[in-house]
């Protein structure tokens, strides 16, 4: 049974106001995300399809891939796409003590500000989308934007065919839309598949695709 929103309800948005979900804009400008990368490959084909477009999009990187793949990290900074900590290995915020977790993200933090050429990165995106209040806190006193999304792909539930992850994404998308796909090997199929749409579609509609 599924156990996620495709579109994140507005009473989540407003419980939890203290949260990015999305931009309110007349413009049309669409936010494309990736959670999970880098991954060999996968991460490679996103940033070869967005450059056909001139789309910037937002990397929500695990450090530990970070670590495993530097060229491929460096190659989504050189392209000049905006970068966020997704932390060191995927914790889930409802499951780990608050002291830990943070840990866990300044750890990422160091790993990708030695990397970044300009300021300092202060996005931050939890895994699961699963965070406490007392983590939330302590991010925000750290000087962090906590990004959500009000558009989820779906692209990671492998019960689901790439028809149904492109329909998530159009049915749901409108201006100031922050989208969640993943840049990951279990996503890799509805990536190769859904996002050259994605971008076509929106492109063709006069969209932008902008970096938060």
């Amino acid at each position: 049974m599924k156990r996620y929103f495709t579109n994140t309800p507005h009473f989540f948005i407003r419980i939890f106001s203290n949260l990015t979900w999305c931009f309110v804009s007349d413009k049309k400008q669409v936010y494309l995300t990736f959670d999970d990368g880098p991954t060999p490959f996968v991460t490679e084909f996103v940033l070869s399809e967005l450059k056909k477009y001139n789309a910037k999009a937002t990397f929500f990187c695990i450090g530990k891939n970070i670590e495993k793949y530097p060229e491929i990290f460096k190659q989504i900074i050189n392209e000049n796409h905006s970068i966020g900590n997704h932390t060191y290995n995927h914790i889930n915020g409802w499951k780990t003590d608050t002291e830990t977790y943070i840990k866990n993200i300044k750890k990422t933090g160091n790993i990708i500000n030695l990397n970044l050429k300009t300021q300092n990165s202060k996005l931050f995106r939890p895994p699961y989308g699963k965070i406490k209040f007392s983590q939330v806190k302590k991010l925000k006193k750290l000087g962090y934007q906590i990004i959500m999304w009000d558009v989820l792909s779906a692209d990671f539930d492998t019960s689901i065919n790439s028809e149904k992850c492109l329909d998530n994404v159009l049915k749901n998308t409108k201006k100031g839309s922050i989208v969640v796909f993943h840049d990951s090997i279990k996503a890799q199929e509805k990536a190769y598949n859904v996002l050259p749409k994605i971008l076509n579609y929106y492109s063709k509609k006069g969209f932008e695709f902008k970096a938060i």
